[in-house]
């Protein structure tokens, strides 16, 4: 029976999680969109894979919605939303509307927001969001494509996102332990604050945070602060590690790398890929534009995929603003998305197996254009990114999808070594 159903508003995130979750021994499955039949073997953990973080607010919300409903019929009791640890969204949405939403059809009064990750350097103080030691507002993320950043205060981001107040539960709090913040949620509940941002700096804190709100019918943040809920399971006798011991699958050794995230590491990332004189091919949207895909298809299959060819978007700010002003902002994330989704199809069939994607928007239309379904959660490469294993048209794959900002330098290279040492 699943003891914690969790949904995650982007493929990177909804891994990130499951992985995180999966250290603990439990099992966890990872499911690509709502289910359409009925639950049924289903692990303790269920993670719900949506990709939705950028969609209009009505479409994120129904389709949460969804996901809960899936996941009570499975059985859960307790609920967790996932959304990105820097918290991009909009002055609309989604993370407050669907947070909202899942409240009301849970019955309850309160939710608690931390996406925090110090593993990753993300802190908050004072319901203040840091990358690294910088202000959110003042880190890349403000030239974010999709979801720039101009605030770093979780309160004033999450204000307009709402309908009933929003309030914060500080690092002086919870520096006090799990029996403090638990008073200091009940206080602001008797206020009528039911939207808490939950400062975080270390993880000490994330295991006080998870202590005392772990009987919440619904938690939200980022995947750390979910993290400590397994053992917190296990001590209350919630479930037993009953993990399955059976080996990682084997998978053919060829391998491509796909790139769409511009976030400041993933460049860091391809130009540490490409100084290593690794084959590369710079996808931009202007030459799309003009003459479609076929060029790169053709390079693509001309490759020798024991060599992990590198296909990316990945840019820096400058340049895609001005792709985005020539063709407009969603036109472009669409033609990357559309481009990189072939490209994984035509490297498939051409005999990779191993396909390492970094870009949440990028990861979630190369899982649904090569037909996978569920993911098995694998071997971790770097805090929040695990190798995961999948069927795609009746062939035994390995995939890691990679939130833009983690991983070290290294990770495309990381990865492969992580993976051929199975």
């Amino acid at each position: 029976m699943t003891v914690l159903g969790c949904i995650a508003d982007d493929f990177t995130g909804a891994t990130d999680l499951a992985g995180l979750l999966a250290r603990s021994g439990v099992r966890v499955s990872l499911r690509i969109g709502v289910p359409t039949q009925p639950p049924s073997e289903t692990s303790p953990f269920e993670v719900i894979a949506l990709k939705s973080r950028t969609s209009q607010v009505s479409q994120a919300v129904a389709e949460s919605r969804s996901a809960l409903d899936w996941l009570q019929r499975a059985g859960a009791q307790r609920f967790f939303w996932k959304y990105c640890s820097t918290f991009d969204s909009t002055m609309e949405g989604n993370i407050g509307p669907v947070a909202e939403a899942l409240m009301k059809d849970l019955c309850t009064e309160q939710t608690i927001y931390c996406p925090a990750f110090p593993e990753n350097g993300r802190f908050i103080f004072m319901g203040n969001l840091f990358v690294g030691q910088q202000p959110l507002a003042e880190s890349p993320m403000q030239d974010h494509p999709l979801t720039p950043m101009g605030d770093s205060n979780l309160m004033r981001l999450l204000r307009p996102q709402v309908t009933k107040p929003v309030g914060l539960a500080d690092r002086l709090t919870v520096a006090k332990g799990a029996t403090e913040l638990r008073a200091k949620l009940r206080t602001l509940n008797t206020e009528g604050v039911a939207h808490v941002i939950v400062d975080a700096v270390a993880n000490e804190d994330l295991f006080v945070i998870a202590e005392a709100c772990r009987h919440m019918p619904l938690m939200t943040g980022g995947s750390a602060v979910a993290m400590p809920l397994p053992a917190l399971y296990l001590a209350d006798g919630m479930l037993s590690a009953d993990a399955s011991k059976t080996p990682y699958p084997k998978v053919g050794r060829g391998t491509v790398i796909l790139s769409g995230s511009c976030s400041e590491m993933t460049q860091k990332q391809v130009a540490n890929y490409v100084t290593k004189g690794a084959p590369a091919y710079r996808l931009d949207p202007m030459d799309i534009a003009k003459s479609g895909t076929n060029a790169l298809l053709e390079w693509l299959k001309s490759q020798d995929l024991s060599k992990a060819p590198l296909v990316y978007a990945t840019s820096d700010p400058i340049s895609v603003k001005a792709a985005q002003q020539a063709l407009g902002t969603l036109l472009v994330g669409e033609m990357i998305e559309k481009a990189l989704a072939l490209c994984a199809v035509t490297a498939r069939d051409s005999g990779a197996r191993r396909i390492i994607v970094a870009g949440g928007e990028t990861s979630g239309a190369i899982t649904k254009s090569l037909g996978v379904t569920q993911l098995d959660i694998g071997v971790e490469i770097a805090p929040g990114v695990p190798w995961t294993f999948c069927q795609s048209d009746g062939n035994q794959m390995a995939l890691t999808l990679k939130s833009g900002n983690f991983g070290a330098e290294t990770f495309f290279t990381d990865a492969q070594d992580k993976l051929d040492l199975l």
